[in-house]
């Protein structure tokens, strides 16, 4: 297939799209670079499209020779959310409904929208499934979940067959501009500074190693699923900030490295991890790299590409 990637030169299209060529498709990537970077895709045969999701035009131009579309492109912070609601609704809920615009116009016939599961879910008793109610606390939370709706409608309505995929908590390489826990860890440890916790450190949540989300975006794009289908990627693992911390301190062969606890912040979920059974069922899918090894890859490749 001709796949066009939005957001492809972020943190999960740096890992997804070496795959997507590997697997014989070929690839177009839309990003305005304002985190992704376009060296994250060096030497790779894939075409770079700078430009925003929200360019209707740009975007219905590139998805006129497309076959399938996956939607990466997003304002991912539940922080920044909340600082800039505004911001947030026009990347995520305008940009989907313009990709989506896009592939009711030339004829695309699946589209793959990552989504997410906690801040989608929002305060629930874990675990949650596609069966939870959705109540977000956040902007963030309630734009995937906006976006989730159009694609069921665009499905409905127009025969695109669109798969959402609600993401666990991400890690992994090429995430070194993320604002993410384990980011904000991995860079604690490497300076000496103290780890942070928000909170008492019992806040929860299911992190998953990139790969294995790039595995359940490549069987999304083929899987024979209803259109509209929704699924949650995640490893049905619970843990929590403290324990994540911990890990993160063993890995880098700091285990008393100091934390220092503060505040909780406003729109971030308490306890939350999710079960894959439907994406078992669905996608054929299984997570398969544990926490420890997914953190030890994770900062062996900080060492070598970030903090070098």
């Amino acid at each position: 297939m001709h796949i066009l990637v939005t957001g492809g030169c972020g943190f999960v299209g740096a890992n997804l799209v070496p795959t997507l060529l590997s697997d014989g498709h070929r690839v177009t990537v839309l990003d305005d670079l304002r985190t992704g970077r376009v060296e994250y895709l060096k030497d790779l045969d894939v075409e770079i499209v700078e430009g925003a999701v929200g360019d209707a035009d740009l975007v219905a131009k590139l998805a006129d020779t497309a076959d399938a579309i996956v939607h990466l492109a997003a304002a991912g912070s539940v922080v920044d959310s909340v600082a800039d609601p505004a911001a947030n609704f026009a990347a995520n809920v305008v940009g989907t409904f313009t990709v989506l615009d896009a592939a009711r116009q030339t004829g695309i016939d699946r589209l793959v929208f990552s989504s997410t599961g906690g801040a989608l879910i929002g305060d629930a008793a874990p675990p949650v499934n596609e069966r939870s109610l959705p109540k977000p606390i956040s902007p963030y939370g309630a734009s995937k979940l906006a976006a989730e709706a159009y694609c069921h409608a665009f499905a409905k309505s127009f025969g695109i067959r669109t798969v959402s995929l609600r993401f666990a908590n991400l890690y992994g390489p090429f995430s070194g501009h993320k604002k993410g826990a384990i980011t904000v860890f991995f860079r604690a440890l490497y300076n000496d500074d103290p780890i942070i916790i928000y909170g008492d450190g019992k806040a929860s949540r299911d992190f998953m190693y990139v790969d294995d989300i790039c595995d359940g975006i490549r069987r999304g794009l083929t899987a024979d699923v209803v259109p509209g289908t929704v699924v949650h990627l995640a490893t049905g693992v619970e843990t929590s900030v403290a324990e994540l911390a911990d890990a993160c301190r063993r890995v880098a062969g700091k285990p008393d490295h100091p934390i220092e606890y503060r505040p909780g912040r406003p729109g971030e979920v308490g306890r939350n991890f999710a079960t894959y059974d439907l994406a078992a069922e669905l996608l054929g899918f299984t997570p398969s790299v544990t926490l420890i090894d997914g953190l030890s890859r994770t900062w062996k490749w900080y060492c070598e590409h970030v903090f070098a």
